[in-house]
């Protein structure tokens, strides 16, 4: 762990190169196929597509390892894949990237995740899922947790990227904490729905407003801020964290620590898409967790980032130098 918190942003920027940071959860290929639809098809009233492009990206946890490369830090991955052509596809992808691929297991009782698009004229016309959402069986628990073990003392910070596939469970998640507790290793969530009150004692939860509500179903107005803050303090009791990260959209982000309450709106920006927005949230504050960054600032940073990948189209990583421009206009850590 770094000894001081960096007191600039140069430093601070410089000092994510120094981290490592071990990824757990589901990781899958988002692939995408392009074309030219301009006929129905006679065996079924819908569009024939000609291919014009493919392209396959890194998705799920993958893309937080993409986030955290661009953020200077080192990723490691640490998930479940099949022994299938997804998951050859999967380990290609971040052969080209240079994301190590030590800590990926490969079964032949599962499928790689693979989500698969089919677009035409601008349009997304059908989406095809290759998934299985079954639990890991009993082999492929004990090779992930060996995988886990193995890295974790890599690791500056561990990041859970939950995307309710099964890699993930409540017993997993509580192993897993507790090693990296042991280790006085902090750890952040992204959660999704199934295991979002497994995380107890964690160091950062970050969920988004609808994942609040599903996962505490609880129902309050979006902009009551009573309601959000009771959400967040019924999670804090049930969940124990340091702090609670939740990002509200256009209106930008709420985060509870013991400094107390903070509200964070949102940069005006011309907004593009909001695909990928949570794992580039999810991945600024953890590095900045592993530098004991103040809350407030950890917060603004995140928030920042975020922003700033909903001017791109599509699922994009975060440009760093970018980040440092627009942070120190906004004067953070001033």
């Amino acid at each position: 762990m770094p000894a001081a918190t960096p007191a600039s942003l140069p430093e601070l920027f410089a000092a994510f190169n120094n981290l490592t940071v071990l990824i757990v959860g589901d990781v899958m290929v988002d692939a995408y196929v392009w074309g030219r639809a301009g006929r129905l098809s006679p065996e079924a009233p819908v569009p024939i597509v000609n291919v014009t492009r493919t392209e396959q990206r890194l998705g799920g946890a993958a893309n937080v390892a993409l986030n955290i490369q661009a953020l200077g830090a080192t990723p490691l991955l640490c998930a479940v894949i099949g022994s299938d052509g997804g998951g050859d596809q999967l380990l290609h992808e971040m052969h080209q990237r240079q994301l190590s691929a030590d800590g990926l297991v490969r079964s032949d009782e599962r499928p790689t995740t693979v989500k698969q698009r089919i677009l035409a004229h601008g349009q997304q016309l059908l989406r095809i899922d290759a998934e299985v959402e079954t639990d890991l069986s009993a082999t492929e628990d004990a090779a992930l947790s060996e995988s886990y073990e193995q890295l974790l003392d890599r690791a500056d910070v561990v990041i859970f990227e939950d995307y309710d596939k099964g890699v993930l469970n409540a017993d997993r998640i509580a192993r897993f904490i507790a090693l990296a507790r042991e280790r006085g290793i902090p750890t952040v969530v992204d959660p999704k729905k199934r295991n979002f009150l497994a995380y107890r004692g964690c160091t950062l939860f970050k969920p988004n407003l609808k994942e609040l509500r599903e996962g505490l179903k609880l129902e309050f107005a979006d902009g009551d801020n009573a309601g959000l803050e009771h959400a967040v303090q019924l999670l804090r009791t049930h969940l124990s964290p340091d702090m609670v990260l939740v990002t509200l959209s256009e209106r930008g982000v709420f985060c509870a620590a013991a400094t107390g309450p903070i509200y964070l709106p949102a940069h005006v920006r011309a907004i593009s898409d909001v695909s990928g927005a949570g794992d580039t949230v999810i991945s600024i504050a953890a590095l900045c967790v592993a530098l004991n960054l103040a809350p407030a600032d950890m917060a603004e940073l995140a928030n920042l980032g975020g922003g700033l990948v909903c001017e791109q189209v599509g699922v994009v990583p975060i440009e760093k130098q970018r980040l440092l421009e627009e942070a120190e206009a906004a004067e953070v850590l001033a």
